[in-house]
């Protein structure tokens, strides 16, 4: 059914399904650092994703199979997964969250830059950039430390783009498994990081549900999302539908978090919408998806060479 479901859906709605799902759980999870330390907010929305994964698909499997290769990219993913929640969740937890999410999308500009390659796309890129500089339009002073996170959680979500690309270029279904595998691998270099600061709230089931909730909402539905639509999108082009996030936030901030967008924010939602909907991929303008590539296993190498991403 996931297969079937990946190759007739267009991978820009599963883009969409990504983007709300992204900053829903987060907007949820700042409502409940008034029950858990942010750190350990961020360990739950890992460690339960993790464990979602874990007994649906089975990731241990997959880990046998990779050679030396498909297991680095996969422990790289899983630190870089690691990192980017838990910088995201002390980052957000001191600025706004259409904030972060605005100076999350900056490094991604120059990967949907890189791979603009007709004029079309172009007038896309030329949209959705002043959209997300109108949303930036916050102040940033007085708070250093949310900054710094949030520049870091944009460098590592540009990372968790190049790598997940990489993965899902395996095809949906090999794609997810290796974001199980990952996912697991997260929840262990997670660990040390925020594992301590939710020993406070093991006595609070209604905490470590409303995690659990986090954790499905914010990690296993959008990243199941992203691989779908990575596995058929070039990479350059997911990073320019990337600039829906910023949007995302903000709609999401005015209903979940009360924070109301000013004029020029309502403008910086249209002009990214703007964007988007002029963007065309020209690989999924066929009637059928591009072939998938095999997984990475162990044993003799392929001797056709990797293409490389845009």
């Amino acid at each position: 059914m996931l297969r079937t479901l990946a190759h007739r859906a267009p991978p820009e709605s599963f883009f969409v399904v990504s983007a709300i799902f992204h900053y829903l759980g987060p907007a949820f999870a700042v409502l409940l650092f008034a029950r858990v330390d942010v750190l350990g907010v961020a360990w739950l929305r890992i460690a339960s994703a993790a464990l979602i994964f874990a007994a649906w698909r089975r990731p241990w499997r997959t880990w046998r199979t990779l050679d030396r290769d498909g297991r680095r990219l996969v422990a790289a993913w899983g630190g870089v997964l690691a990192l980017m929640n838990s910088c995201f969740y002390v980052a957000i937890d001191r600025l706004p969250l259409g904030t972060v999410a605005a100076i999350e999308f900056l490094p991604v500009i120059l990967l949907a830059a890189l791979g603009t390659r007709t004029l079309r796309n172009g007038i896309a890129l030329a949209l959705a950039v002043p959209g997300v500089y109108l949303l930036t339009d916050v102040v940033l002073a007085g708070e250093p430390l949310g900054v710094a996170l949030a520049f870091a959680n944009a460098a590592l979500f540009a990372l968790y783009i190049v790598l997940g690309h990489r993965v899902a270029q395996r095809g949906a279904s090999n794609g997810i498994d290796g974001l199980a595998a990952s996912m697991l691998i997260a929840a262990v270099v997670a660990t040390p990081i925020g594992g301590w600061a939710v020993l406070p709230a093991l006595g609070d089931p209604v905490a470590l549900l409303a995690g659990v909730g986090v954790g499905l909402a914010s990690s296993v539905i959008p990243y199941v999302a992203d691989q779908l639509a990575m596995a058929r999108l070039r990479r350059a082009s997911y990073a320019l539908l990337v600039s829906l996030l910023p949007a995302t936030a903000t709609v999401i901030g005015v209903v979940v978090l009360a924070q109301v967008p000013s004029v020029l924010e309502i403008l910086g939602v249209a002009l990214v919408i703007g964007g988007v909907a002029v963007h065309r991929d020209r690989e999924v303008s066929g009637s059928s998806p591009p072939p998938a590539r095999p997984p990475l296993r162990r044993g003799r190498r392929s001797p056709s060479p990797h293409p490389s991403s845009p």
